[in-house]
């Protein structure tokens, strides 16, 4: 058995206490309980267990990363992720002991996976988080005041006090001893600003505009990965899918105050912010007969050089799995596999609203030859592992779950994971729309 120890704020005294309760471990071989949810498979993949993180918890694909793995004096992933009742929650899974530590850093901030933040572990092993609310005011960070401790925290500083913010990527460069974070901001444009020390932060600034689309009913969507070192790369769309019929996917990187294409071609400099579109690499093209796209997540290969996850979309019911990366010459462009449809349970009678929702991709970035998608499987959305032996080329995949009476979606790999490690954590249960959910957080561990 599994202790799960919980730390919950008591609204009398201001206080924490700890409260008991037990959980079952998922040992795949015996178990009984949680097998109704989902049942992690293993042989190829060596001993597999699961463990239920929280029952209570949810969160959207474009906060990054939602979830890092720590080893310091302890061994333990870090997570966050919206409750039902509409608080922002952090966990902390220790890989040694089993124990879970769950602490609400927000109340009443409404039942809305979009409200979910955003991790940046520091190098003394403290964490950053930054969080704001969907389309509201306030973008705000908060670190907590021991390193891997996440039982108390510093004062909150807000980034920016700014109408409309959605999600949060935040980034530390050492060779600029500078925090970056990015977001959607009131022109519903990628915005960003910047800090030499986490508490004062610059005016925002719109990073990606194209001239002549400056609506705010035109909303692109970014995704971030950084070196911590010297670069950022960017991922971006034209839109959201339900508005963009031919939405593409873009790519950009920035380096020493230079944006530039991935084959090193100059785009221009912080000075000549806003970066348009059509400066940038065309990675995929939407107006293509394979149709729309989305994005998921981009990974940085021992080379330098991105790998992306992306969603082909022909049609609202035949979404397409895909990757693209840069070999040093060119975008390599695959298919991986088909995803099916959206996963949202539309009630009977009704319209889906998001039926863009795939059930999701995530690739392992210590090893970004391995990904992990959400797809149904007789009616049910399950999580495989697909894993490329040539670059990207071609791809095979294991079972991690199979015979689930529950969705298994949403799939993401702690950030920091080692690559002797193969960690991978999943939303299950019910899930009608992002501001009506049941679901809670799986993390499974595979052990050599």
């Amino acid at each position: 058995m599994m202790k799960v120890i919980g730390l919950f704020k008591s609204p009398l005294t201001n206080r924490y206490t700890r409260m008991e309760t037990h959980m079952h471990r998922l040992i795949v071989a015996g178990f009984a309980l949680w097998s109704l949810i989902a049942s992690p498979t293993y042989g190829e993949q060596g001993e597999t267990t699961a463990t239920v993180f929280t029952e209570d918890g949810a969160w959207c694909w474009f906060q990054d990363p939602r979830a890092v793995y720590v080893r310091g004096k302890h061994e333990q992933t870090y997570a966050q992720w919206m409750t039902r009742k509409g608080e922002l929650q952090i966990g902390a899974y220790d890989h040694e002991t089993g124990e879970i530590l769950i602490h609400t850093l927000k109340e009443n901030w409404d039942q809305d996976d979009h409200n979910t933040g955003a991790f940046l572990v520091l190098p003394n092993k403290r964490l950053m988080v930054f969080y704001a609310q969907h389309c509201k005011q306030e973008l705000f960070c908060r670190t907590t005041s021991n390193p891997e401790d996440i039982s108390q925290w510093e004062d909150e500083v807000t980034i920016s006090n700014s109408d409309n913010i959605t999600y949060a990527h935040p980034v530390y460069l050492s060779e600029e001893k500078k925090y970056y974070v990015f977001w959607r901001g009131p022109s519903w444009k990628p915005t960003f600003a910047t800090s030499s020390d986490g508490i004062s932060w610059s005016d925002p600034q719109i990073l990606i505009q194209e001239s002549g689309r400056e609506s705010t009913s035109i909303r692109p969507y970014l995704k971030v990965i950084s070196n911590g070192e010297s670069s950022i790369h960017f991922m971006f769309t034209d839109g959201h899918p339900r508005d963009e019929v031919e939405n593409s996917v873009y790519y950009l990187k920035y380096e020493k105050d230079q944006f530039i294409k991935a084959n090193g071609d100059r785009v221009g400099s912080m000075r000549d912010l806003p970066i348009p579109h059509k400066s940038s690499d065309l990675v995929y093209d939407g107006s293509s007969e394979t149709g729309r796209a989305w994005i998921w997540d981009i990974a940085i290969d021992e080379q330098g050089f991105p790998v992306i996850a992306y969603t082909r979309l022909p049609t609202e019911t035949n979404h397409r799995y895909c990757t693209a990366r840069w070999t040093g010459k060119q975008w390599l462009d695959v298919e991986i596999t088909p995803g099916g449809k959206w996963f949202p349970q539309t009630p009977e009678g009704h319209t889906e609203p998001e039926p863009h929702y795939s059930g999701g991709m995530a690739i392992d970035h210590a090893d970004p030859s391995t990904l992990y998608v959400s797809r149904p499987i007789s009616g049910i959305f399950e999580i495989e592992q697909w894993s490329s032996p040539d670059q990207g080329k071609t791809w095979t995949s294991i079972a991690m779950t199979q015979k689930s009476t529950q969705n298994n979606i949403r799939p993401l790999v702690p950030r920091g994971t080692p690559k002797d490690k193969q960690i991978v954590l999943w939303m299950f249960g019910e899930y009608t729309h992002y501001t009506n959910y049941g679901t809670g957080i799986q993390l499974l561990e595979v052990e050599d």
